[in-house]
């Protein structure tokens, strides 16, 4: 299983040197956090970035991401689907294959038939765009209630419906334990359309009280990581895990130290020490 960096995890630096210690501490790929490619774009180019990850020997495996992408206004759809055109424009030219989508906060009295209906359109007409592109879109689920899409059976019925080549799925093990994601709900999966696998842990709180913030480093919360993973292997799932942590407190350590504990971490929980 390959081993990615996300870079939320090292919040506080700039992509350039997530590229650089993703590098320096082994990792096999990068997912893009896409507020740092702005920065990075308003002084350099694509092209300077794809160098930089070829000589990192780092692969750029997402873009994360595109919030918010439903039950908008004409205007809000309208600068959702350009930033789809935007982002999967720079994910061609750099030979990424994902764009990481997200569903919105869910509004006042709609039903979950109105939801379902919403995420499929939306996505079959994202989709559409990401495959002039040639881009997949990963949607990832948010284990919290007030999103739309909170749970791994929520995620899966859509993306099935959606029935699209390059729409596929998320998976974060810390959206999967807030959100009351099951096991039995991963053996219903198509592992060819789980694209990309967050692996975090979290603190021991009700799961009510949980917010990124209380992401921890693979092994050491509550979540049953190995269960998960095991379930994963079982219906063949075995392509990546990036690690994915929005903790503050890992924002202010030195970037390497941070990238080098969480791969070893995630070595450890995967069994490929």
């Amino acid at each position: 299983m390959l081993i990615g960096l996300n870079g939320a995890t090292t919040m506080g630096a700039r992509l350039e040197v997530d590229v650089q210690v993703a590098g320096q501490a082994g990792y096999d790929l990068l997912e893009i956090w896409s507020a740092k490619l702005d920065v990075f774009l308003k002084t350099k180019t694509v092209g300077e970035l794809g160098k930089i990850l070829a000589q990192a020997k780092v692969r750029p495996y997402s873009i994360n991401s595109i919030e918010q992408i439903t039950f908008q206004d004409a205007a809000g759809y309208e600068a959702i689907v350009k930033r789809c055109h935007c982002l999967c424009r720079i994910a061609q030219a750099l030979g990424c294959p994902y764009v990481v989508v997200v569903p919105s906060d869910k509004p006042k009295d709609v039903s979950r038939r109105e939801i379902f209906a919403e995420s499929v359109r939306v996505l079959r007409e994202l989709s559409a765009v990401a495959l002039g592109y040639d881009a997949g879109l990963a949607l990832e689920f948010i284990g919290q209630p007030d999103r739309t899409v909170s749970n791994l059976a929520e995620c899966w019925r859509i993306v099935e419906q959606v029935d699209r080549p390059n729409v596929g799925l998320v998976i974060d093990t810390f959206h999967f334990y807030a959100g009351d994601s099951t096991l039995a709900s991963i053996r219903r999966i198509d592992p060819r359309k789980l694209f990309i696998l967050h692996i975090n842990d979290a603190e021991d709180r009700p799961k009510s009280e949980l917010t990124d913030a209380h992401r921890l480093f693979p092994g050491q919360g509550v979540i049953p990581l190995r269960p998960i993973i095991r379930a994963l292997r079982k219906v063949g799932y075995d392509r990546m895990a990036s690690i994915e942590l929005f903790r503050p407190e890992y924002w202010q350590w030195e970037p390497l130290r941070v990238a080098e504990m969480a791969k070893a971490r995630t070595q450890e929980i995967l069994g490929l020490q």
